[in-house]
C-alpha cells in the first residue's frame, strides 16, 4: 500500500481501549469515514486493486461494510448486495451462524441476491477473527459461484494471524495493525 495512505488513515484512526468489553482495543473506523479526504482516498485504493478482477456484485458485511461497501460498487461499475444480520431482509434468506470475538452470530443474504455468474467483492472495515468473513463464503456456496474475493479497511494480523487463512479466499487490506 501507498505510504501515504497508510500515513493518512493511522493519522485518523481512532483506538479506544476496552471496547465494548474490558480487554479489547477497539478500532474505531467512523473517523475514517466522516474525513472526505480519507474516505476518498480509501475507495480509490481499493477500487484499483479490483478493477481489472471483474467484479459484478460487491458484498458489504452489516453495518460498517455497508459504508465503503456501496462506493466502492460505484467505483466498479457493479451492484450491491448487503449481508445482514437476522430479521432485517424482508425476502427469502440464507443463513449461517459463525463464532465472532465476542460470541456466536448469524448473517442472512437474499436468496435471489446473486447468480453463479456473479464475481464477488466481499467488503467489511475490519478483519479480526476472521469468523464474518468465512460465515459469507459459505454462504457463496449456495449460489454456485467461484470467483469471490474479500477486503477490509483494517486487518489485525497481531491479534488473529491465522484470521486471513480462514476466510478461505484472496484477502486484501489497508491497513494491517
Amino acid at each position: 500500500m501507498d505510504n501515504s495512505l497508510e500515513e493518512l488513515l493511522l493519522k485518523n484512526l481512532k483506538s479506544i481501549p476496552d471496547f465494548p468489553v474490558k480487554g479489547v482495543l477497539f478500532r474505531d473506523v467512523t473517523t475514517l469515514y466522516g474525513n472526505p479526504e480519507c474516505l476518498r482516498a480509501m475507495v480509490a485504493a481499493i477500487a484499483a486493486i479490483y478493477r481489472d478482477c471483474g467484479i459484478t456484485k460487491v458484498l458489504g458485511i452489516e453495518s460498517r461494510g455497508f459504508i465503503a461497501g456501496a462506493a466502492i460498487a460505484c467505483e466498479l461499475g457493479a451492484g450491491f448486495v448487503p449481508v445482514r444480520k437476522p430479521g432485517k431482509l424482508p425476502r427469502d434468506v440464507y443463513f449461517a451462524t459463525y463464532q465472532k470475538e465476542y460470541g456466536p452470530d448469524t448473517i442472512e443474504i437474499h436468496k435471489d441476491a446473486l447468480t453463479s455468474d456473479d464475481v464477488v467483492l466481499i467488503h467489511d472495515d475490519l478483519l479480526a477473527t476472521g469468523g464474518t468473513s468465512a460465515a459469507t463464503v459459505e454462504l457463496m456456496t449456495h449460489f454456485g459461484i467461484e470467483k469471490i474475493y474479500a477486503n477490509y479497511i483494517i486487518e489485525l494480523t497481531s491479534e488473529f494471524p491465522e484470521a486471513r487463512s480462514r476466510v478461505g479466499v484472496p484477502v486484501t487490506s489497508l491497513l494491517k495493525l
